[in-house]
């Protein structure tokens, strides 16, 4: 098997690749593919209509608040409103989606400090 196609095993020994390895698997563990996460940030933005008798002309008034949703599609990037009944259940789910993505990276930071140690830990082998 040539030197490009041969897996890295066995992998990294010792007690910081046992740490990396349990860190791994209790990431994976913990999260299962969700269905209902979103990606982005919610904003709550206040606006004034422009209309001389509307409240919000008023100078101590906030404005009319609006609920905006904003991510990534295709390499671009979208804003979309989102009714005000529905904030906090789209909250909560931006708080998941950004929990997910965390673990993710840590998961595949794990990975790479796996590999970095396993491949010193080849170097220091006779």
């Amino acid at each position: 098997m040539s030197e490009a196609k041969r897996p890295i095993t066995p992998g990294p020994k010792g007690p910081q690749a046992a740490r990396l390895r349990q860190r791994k698997y209790d990431l994976v563990r913990r999260f299962a593919l969700p269905q209902d996460l979103l990606p982005g940030s919610l904003t709550e933005t206040a606006t004034r209509c422009g209309k001389r008798t509307c409240h919000c002309a008023q100078p101590d008034d906030p404005g009319h608040t609006a609920w905006t949703l904003t991510f990534m599609s295709h390499g671009r990037r979208r804003v979309e409103r989102i009714p005000k009944a529905w904030a906090e259940q789209v909250r909560d789910r931006v708080r998941a989606g950004r929990q997910f993505q965390d673990a993710v990276r840590d998961l595949l930071t794990a990975n790479a400090e796996l590999l970095v140690l396993a491949r010193k830990q080849k170097l220091q082998q006779p």
